[in-house]
């Protein structure tokens, strides 16, 4: 049964299915709203959930003994300056004074950063049923006070052994998941169709910038306080904002306590043209025999391929096969992450601009914008692998 607001918002409709001049004004208010405070609110959540998965990244280089030999067969020609190969065997005698070592082998480090996803692919799909149910208010608030809490124990679980960090990250993993998972219902309540893109986008944008800021920081904090700093203090501001977003999210504008009268009825006047409902069936059959779903399915399965591989080993690769200092590992591995961050947010704006003056469609927006992004990265991929038969890794470095 529809609130009083509710029923006031969809009053000041107009005969034409248009929003009344004073929502539109609304409408108008940019970041000055409740919404784009959501969409913050959501980007630092998904910030600290990245840069908690990211802290074993960078920190693994600084956690085991046996990287400095991890070079190339050819490494003696090129070995690097007397300067630069001191300063990394000061690095390594001050990481190893300041926080333990471990013989880890190059496979049993690839198991531990990849452990994150053993169990999280199977989370996503009851994982929105779920939040459709009761809310993702309290089901990314639990996750990720979980999530920054395994953090806190990321330095016991080393000392205990290597099968305790595993199955610390395999339920770390999917409690990430959980969170990036249900957030987008939240914005089925709180997005006006037209402002979609740029909040989802803002909000999504905090992955990116987690991994960057993590990359960027995360090695002067290894090589200066010791690797468990960076779980310390990551999971200590998550455990922090986990509680701030209890006390400050809603799943919807309708029990928002502080929200404008007028923002509230614009949120809801603007959701109620789209005239649909979301609905419980699942079409299995049809989902099955469904090509633009199959198109869909690939196009993500390959794209997280790459971008995990990337953000996982790269601040390895650099340290170990590049001669790199920690320090300097994270720097370089942060300017790509960098880049897309703020790539990301402004692609959201340009999509809603788009949009908004009707120029394209938003199904046209979004099949540009995976036209212009992808291809040209692998098209390039495919020519180096077939040009130079190298390892995986460099020849996404070679670009």
């Amino acid at each position: 049964m529809p609130t009083g607001a509710e029923a006031k918002g969809v009053a000041a409709i107009s005969s034409d299915g248009h929003l009344s001049t004073a929502q539109e004004q609304t409408s108008r208010k940019g970041f000055c709203s409740v919404r784009h405070g959501l969409a913050l609110l959501v980007h630092l959540c998904n910030f600290l959930i990245n840069s908690q998965r990211m802290s074993l990244s960078i920190a693994m280089p600084a956690m085991v003994n046996s990287t400095a030999q991890l070079r190339p067969l050819n490494a003696s020609a090129e070995r690097p300056p007397a300067d630069s190969q001191d300063g990394w065997n000061g690095t390594l005698q001050q990481s190893e004074a300041v926080a333990p070592m471990y013989d880890w082998s190059p496979e049993i480090q690839g198991i531990i950063l990849s452990s994150y996803n053993y169990a999280s692919f199977l989370v996503p799909i009851p994982t929105g049923y779920i939040a459709g149910i009761f809310g993702a208010k309290y089901l990314v608030g639990v996750n990720l006070l979980l999530s920054s809490v395994l953090a806190l124990l990321i330095p016991l679980a080393a000392d205990a052994g290597v099968l305790s960090i595993i199955v610390l990250r395999i339920f770390q993993g999917m409690a990430q998941v959980i969170v990036l998972t249900s957030q987008f219902s939240l914005w089925v309540k709180w997005a006006p169709p037209l402002e979609k893109s740029q909040l989802v986008n803002i909000a999504v944008s905090g992955q990116l910038m987690g991994s960057f800021i993590t990359l960027l920081i995360g090695g002067f904090l290894c090589q200066t306080k010791g690797w468990p700093s960076i779980f310390y203090i990551f999971g200590g501001i998550g455990c922090v904002c986990s509680f701030l977003w209890f006390l400050l999210v809603y799943d919807d504008p309708i029990h928002h306590r502080f929200i404008s009268a007028d923002e509230k009825e614009y949120i809801v006047c603007s959701l109620a043209q789209q005239d649909c409902s979301p609905g419980w069936s699942l079409p299995i059959k049809a989902m099955i025999k469904s090509l633009p779903l199959w198109g869909i399915l690939v196009f993500y399965f390959t794209e997280f391929w790459i971008f995990n591989i990337v953000i996982t080993y790269l601040p390895t690769y650099i340290n170990s096969v590049l001669q790199a200092n920690i320090r300097d590992s994270g720097i370089l591995s942060a300017l790509l992450l960098g880049a897309a961050c703020i790539g990301t947010i402004l692609g959201g704006l340009l999509a809603d601009f788009l949009h908004s003056r009707k120029i394209f469609r938003l199904v046209t927006i979004r099949k540009l914008s995976t036209a212009i992004g992808t291809p040209a990265f692998f098209r390039d991929y495919w020519k180096s692998l077939r040009t130079h038969r190298e390892p995986f890794l460099p020849l996404l470095l070679d670009f």
